[in-house]
């Protein structure tokens, strides 16, 4: 059974790639899907449905919706599509968008709390379902950019993984999307007529946010250098921690321990 087209045929080779360097999929595993409805996650679905009907090994899928809440959320067209194509699914309603409201004060940024809320009620459903791992939708441009995000604004050289382990070690969260740019989820979101469904944030597309900015200035960039995404993203995978000036990847050498007091280090004496 051949894929559907050549971007189906790019894409599911992309996915395939980093299942295997990353271990995010094996034999018997129960898939949970985070189905927000967007372009993102629902290129994600689809294309792990694809692969699940050819892969060597056996795993299922269920799709798990987080409403947050927000009037004109189109849950119900999630619902009916994932029916209409035979995807199990589950929709948890939260009152996440209230909680917000009351928690920031005014004129504060929701998105990295609205993540940590939203990622507690995944963590209870995967337990809820029977899931063996969560899957996301992030795909590489949400990886380069979480890593100038963090390089810029918050002081530290870190991006995303592509498998996580939760802190309680309970959980696997896994981002399949690694390798697949944000264009090319947004096509194939299209060519499968998947309804993109807005979150209906009033925060969500704010061109005043930081992320927008990096995106911006990526997009800038990428006009002279039109593989820079590409770039970016292979750094992740080959850090020179030994260029760096985190300690904890470079120890001071052993000689600090016989300096003095006065943080003095002994030097050595001539003789002439």
């Amino acid at each position: 059974m051949a894929y559907t087209s050549p971007l189906e045929t790019r894409i599911a080779k992309k996915v395939t790639r980093a299942i295997a360097d990353y271990g995010l999929i094996e034999h018997g595993d129960r898939v949970m899907v985070g189905l927000s409805g967007g372009k993102d996650s629902w290129a994600l679905i689809q294309i792990l449905d694809e692969l699940r009907q050819r892969a060597p090994i056996t795993f299922s899928i269920v799709a798990v919706t987080v409403d947050s809440g927000y009037d004109g959320y189109r849950h119900d067209l999630i619902a009916t599509t994932c029916e209409q194509r035979g995807w199990e699914y589950r929709i948890e309603h939260t009152g996440i968008g209230a909680a917000i409201d009351e928690i920031l004060e005014d004129h504060a940024t929701p998105c990295s709390l609205c993540a940590r809320l939203r990622r507690g009620v995944l963590y209870r459903l995967a337990d809820e379902v029977g899931a063996t791992k969560i899957a996301l939708g992030h795909h590489l441009d949400d990886f380069i950019e979480t890593l100038l995000l963090n390089l810029f604004f918050a002081g530290s050289l870190k991006a995303m993984p592509a498998r996580l382990v939760s802190d309680n070690s309970r959980h696997v969260v896994i981002r399949p999307l690694v390798s697949v740019t944000e264009a090319e989820a947004r096509s194939y979101a299209r060519e499968r007529s998947l309804p993109i469904v807005g979150c209906c944030c009033p925060a969500c597309g704010d061109l005043s946010l930081q992320r927008q900015r990096i995106k911006r200035l990526i997009a800038e960039l990428e006009v002279e250098h039109p593989e820079i995404k590409n770039s970016m993203i292979r750094a992740l995978a080959n850090v020179a921690g030994r260029h760096l000036l985190d300690r904890r990847l470079n120890p001071l050498p052993e000689f600090r321990e016989a300096a003095g007091r006065d943080g003095a280090i002994p030097l050595p004496v001539v003789r002439r």
